[in-house]
């Protein structure tokens, strides 16, 4: 199997940052994590050199848009969220669409592809100070500004800025699997999942807790997932009340304990699943589901498959890419 092509297309006073985001991982080999990685490469909009804020000017390379040599298409912010975008963007997006290309839009980048028309229909997300206009000018799309990330078929769309890096790391995720996304994330320096349905940036009635308590619980947490861990288990860790717990996960997850200790299981069993040969059974005591029924359920609940599909389908393809490499 080739190398997954990656192309991002850039305009004129795009944040340089989200157009960073994608650099980084899909544009810089690594071969320790998969080979072939991706083939990556980024498309200047216009016909000179395209300005990235503040200060960056990026010229043209290559032999521009190409819908035949590309995969994933992404769009990683737009100009001005109260302007049209560039028409040549926006017909680049609608052909990507119509091919059934893959679409990654970071922050204001889902303007651009409302503006395609990709979103009809569709929910969507962007930076939470600009989902109100994207309702306005689309009225079409279901914004849902509460979350970093949302997949709807072959078009994702982000959050704004650092939610990027979420959604990136979705789509390695999905290329090359979750030990790899996890490893990836380690270097650089980054959660290895927050999950798309976590919540954005969320302003609270007081100020917010400073201390570093829910970081080492989630580090300790994360080492025992074998156990049967409760809310109460975890608050007792943490020496706070269970009220307490529950609302800082609320404020800085988004999700309730449980929920989040639900998804750690699950993505240490992808992890286990795809990495060693160890049974069911042997993976679910591991990963505190208390027997292979428990992992069963969850794990088709969240990841929309078995786990003996999910170790199959992950090997085909990794045997696939190794032949063909």
């Amino acid at each position: 199997m080739p190398a997954h092509r990656v192309v991002m297309a850039v305009t004129d006073g795009m944040p340089i940052f989200e157009a960073a985001v994608p650099c980084q991982i899909f544009g810089v080999d690594r071969p320790h994590l998969a080979d072939p990685w991706y083939e990556f490469s980024v498309i200047p909009v216009g016909t000179g050199p395209v300005r990235l804020s503040p200060g960056f000017a990026l010229t043209p390379v290559g032999h521009g848009w190409d819908p035949e040599s590309t995969d994933t298409l992404v769009v990683p912010a737009c100009t001005n969220v109260h302007e049209d975008p560039p028409a040549e963007l926006v017909e680049i997006v609608r052909e990507a669409y119509q091919r059934g290309l893959r679409i990654l839009s970071i922050c204001s980048g889902a303007f651009v592809l409302a503006a395609a028309g990709v979103l009809d229909g569709r929910r969507a997300t962007t930076h939470w100070a600009h989902a109100e206009e994207l309702e306005r000018r689309y009225p079409g799309i279901r914004v849902d500004p509460s979350i970093l990330y949302l997949e709807d078929a072959n078009v994702i769309t982000s959050a704004g800025t650092v939610a990027g890096i979420d959604a990136c790391l979705h789509l390695v995720r999905i290329d090359h699997g979750a030990a790899v996304a996890a490893e990836l994330a380690r270097g650089l320096v980054t959660p290895p999942h927050r999950d798309g349905l976590q919540a954005q940036y969320r302003r609270p009635a007081s100020p917010a807790i400073r201390d570093d308590w829910l970081a080492a619980l989630l580090d300790w947490a994360e080492g025992h997932l074998h156990l049967p861990l409760s809310t109460a288990d975890l608050a007792a860790r943490a020496n706070v009340s269970v009220r307490t717990l529950e609302r800082r996960f609320a404020e800085a997850l988004g999700l309730s304990p449980l929920r989040w200790l639900l998804r750690q299981r699950v993505r240490r069993a992808q992890q286990l699943l795809e990495t060693s040969d160890r049974p069911i059974g042997w993976i679910a005591d591991a990963c505190g589901f208390g027997g292979p029924a428990g992992l069963r359920a969850h794990f088709a609940r969240i990841v929309g498959m078995s786990p003996t599909a999910y170790r199959r389908t992950f090997h085909e393809r990794i045997g696939a890419a190794r032949i063909a490499g």
